[in-house]
């Protein structure tokens, strides 16, 4: 049976209990993270757990560990449930208490983490998909990564649902970014992709992303671009912990470009790619 991490202690995932007051099933009072795991090994690690602890600082929640003991405790997860290829998942909500809007007093937080095997999604990085443009209803603080998602579930749904792998979440004209992921459009070799700001949240893989365009001599520009744009880009693309860079073919059905995963693109895989190595961490 699968080991999980639950509050500073490994149990078995018969032993978990979680507490029908707990704020996150309640409220969806927390925030989570994503970790790649590649040859046994954690990706970005500590980019990931940065961006933890400051999604549970900006809802003020303290996390009982520094950050040099909360690594070691997702290294020790990854080991003792031998994953190769797949992610950590980490979650700490502020705790259970009785039903209430305004935080709890004396509440200790509830941490849990686990993994699984996910594979790299390799055909869909070769073929590309198509997308569809979904208006962004979500909060103001993209920014943190909490387990308010419904907005997001419901954005990835219409565009299943529509026969589509992601949604192009816009607000107004201008588009943000996607339901999981981050946006790409490249136009005559420029890519270009929406600040970095509470609209949307700073993918880490988006950070891996920019510094490699940036060591590949491939111009960025972060600017809000809008939805006439994006149809009139070169080459599309999305990107994530999970689904790395995946190209963009057709957007509503309206092919970008040649309807092909283009040359930039591939050039950005390619560098991705090869960095797997260089960023893993454990």
């Amino acid at each position: 049976m699968e080991w999980l991490l639950h509050n500073g202690e490994f149990i078995r995932e018969e032993e978990l209990t979680i507490s029908k007051e707990d704020r996150g099933y309640q409220f969806g009072d927390g925030v989570y993270e994503v970790i790649r795991v590649y040859d046994g090994s954690m990706y970005t690690a500590k980019e990931h757990i940065d961006r933890f602890y400051a999604s549970a600082d900006k809802v003020k929640i303290v996390i009982p560990f520094t950050k040099d003991v909360f690594h070691k405790m997702m290294y020790d997860l990854v080991e003792m449930n031998e994953i190769t290829t797949g992610q950590v998942y980490v979650q700490i909500t502020r705790g259970a208490s009785i039903r209430q809007h305004q935080f709890p007093v004396d509440c200790p937080p509830v941490l849990i983490a686990y993994t699984k095997t996910v594979e790299r999604p390799v055909a869909l990085m070769e073929t590309g998909v198509q997308a569809k443009f979904v208006e962004d209803v979500r909060w103001l603080r993209c920014d943190i990564k909490s387990l308010n998602l419904l907005g997001n579930v419901l954005a990835k749904q219409e565009a299943h649902d529509h026969g589509s792998y992601e949604a192009v979440l816009h607000r107004g004209e201008t588009v943000t970014e996607g339901s999981s992921t981050n946006m790409y459009g490249i136009k005559d070799g420029v890519v270009f992709t929406h600040p970095a700001n509470n609209l949307i949240l700073h993918g880490i893989t988006r950070g891996v992303i920019l510094t490699l365009c940036e060591e590949n001599g491939i111009p960025v520009r972060e600017i809000a671009f809008t939805k006439t744009e994006a149809l009139e880009m070169d080459e599309f693309f999305l990107s994530s912990t999970t689904a790395e860079i995946i190209p963009i073919t057709a957007i509503d059905g309206q092919a970008i470009g040649s309807g092909q995963p283009g040359t930039v693109t591939r050039k950005i895989q390619t560098a991705f790619t090869r960095n797997l190595h260089i960023g893993v961490n454990a």
